[in-house]
């Protein structure tokens, strides 16, 4: 018998097989994350062009992410009342009226309305409404052996679309040979956005409702493993307020700003590092059935902050990108291992009420730094966001090591 197959799971509704509910979570993933990578790279320009300087686009990031964390924060105290297909759908409805909020939008109050109230990712990665939902289906979808693995799947479906969003963000200048306004193409990606929420919400559409009993008994609050999940939400807060000094929206204007990049290069040296993370995914799911949760969210993050503190100082783009690579590869690995780790010391009944608990106060503390940021670039202080993002991340893994490093999932203490 073959009990880490990622179809070996817990039945859904409608006797659905749980490898189609999974699959069609990494479809949709898929899809939010490649509008994700394009917005995430035209986002600074965007702004910029619209005559918004460097602290504004700070403000618009720190914004969108804390309306993803409000948004996180209403779901987790509705989110007993609906099933999580109902959810997810509406999550895909308002990513599509953010899209087209960017794309009529020109005033600053108007952007920032739209970044409080929408899902547009300054990161380029999944802070926002859809990931406690999802990860809360797949935990419940795969048996726990495959977990990991299947968060590893999850997050390098992720990635790959990410990275080949970054690709598209030089559409506007490939339009801008055909004749077409530079104002109207970046106004049409974010139409391109608004179609991938639609088709995100086709794509939910095929997951079965849940059944009542099993709603009940998924969505219970914090019990026994509350003391837990909040030290995991404290220190995990540590590292997002960290990341957000250096989202990629932001990452991409210290770019621009340093080495004067086209579009066109930076979304190519956007696609590298996204492609890079992407294949860290499965290494990170084999490398934690080897040495641990713990130990792979430490080991591979620690250097990863490393190689961005180096970064700042180096003196050519070659170089400044090497390390942004390897930094993207290394410490992207934590995401699975991080992800499986919160589902799997809590209780079944606690999961949903535990990825709120860890998402919420991630996205609330990554809300802080963006604007910070901006006003650190607006000051002439560009290489400062770098270098407060790897010593805090540094902090934050030495200080989950010492936490947690004793208290192991089920399957690592079978193992053992």
């Amino acid at each position: 018998m073959r009990e880490d197959r990622l179809s070996v799971g817990r039945s859904t509704a409608g006797g659905s097989p749980p490898a189609r509910v999974a699959r069609r979570i990494l479809i949709a993933r898929a899809l939010r994350d490649f509008g994700d990578g394009f917005v995430a790279v035209l986002l600074p320009v965007y702004l910029t062009s619209l005559g918004h300087t460097a602290f504004e686009v700070g403000v618009i990031a720190t914004t969108a992410l804390l309306g993803s964390a409000v948004l996180t924060l209403l779901i987790g105290a509705v989110g007993t009342r609906y099933d999580l297909r109902t959810l997810l759908l509406a999550a895909s409805l308002l990513m599509t009226a953010s899209g087209i909020g960017y794309a009529v939008a020109d005033e600053f109050w108007l952007l920032a309305v739209v970044a409080l109230v929408g899902t547009i990712n300054p990161s380029a990665g999944s802070a926002n409404v859809f990931v406690p939902l999802e990860h809360t289906l797949l935990s419940l979808e795969v048996a726990p052996r495959a977990r990991t693995r299947a968060f590893a799947h999850y997050s390098f479906v992720g990635a790959l679309a990410a990275a080949c969003g970054s690709l598209a963000a030089a559409a506007p200048e490939w339009l801008a040979t055909l004749g077409v306004d530079t104002a109207v193409s970046f106004k049409l990606m974010f139409v391109a956005y608004a179609t991938l929420g639609l088709f995100s919400a086709v794509v939910y559409r095929g997951i079965p409702r849940q059944p009542s009993e099993r709603a009940g008994s998924s969505r219970a609050p914090l019990a026994a493993s509350r003391s837990i999940v909040l030290k995991l939400a404290a220190l995990f807060s540590i590292d997002a307020f960290a990341g957000g000094f250096v989202v990629q929206s932001l990452l991409a204007l210290w770019l621009f700003e340093r080495f004067d990049l086209s579009l066109a290069a930076a979304s190519a040296i956007f696609f590298w590092m996204g492609l890079f993370a992407a294949f860290s995914f499965p290494a990170a799911a084999w490398l934690g059935s080897r040495i641990g949760l713990v130990n792979t969210m430490v080991f591979t993050h620690i250097p990863a902050s490393v190689c961005l503190i180096l970064a700042a100082f180096a003196p050519t783009l070659e170089l400044t990108v090497a390390l942004l690579i390897v930094r993207a590869m290394l410490g992207q690995m934590d995401v699975p291992a991080r992800s499986s780790y919160v589902m799997a010391v809590v209780s079944e009944a606690e999961r949903p009420a535990a990825a709120s608990a860890t998402a919420v106060p991630r996205s609330l503390a990554a809300a802080a730094s963006p604007a910070i940021a901006g006003f650190l670039f607006a000051a002439g202080l560009q290489i400062w966001p770098l270098l407060i993002c790897g010593g805090l991340k540094i902090a934050y893994d030495l200080m989950l090591f010492a936490a947690f490093r004793r208290l192991r999932p089920p399957e690592e203490r079978v193992e053992a």
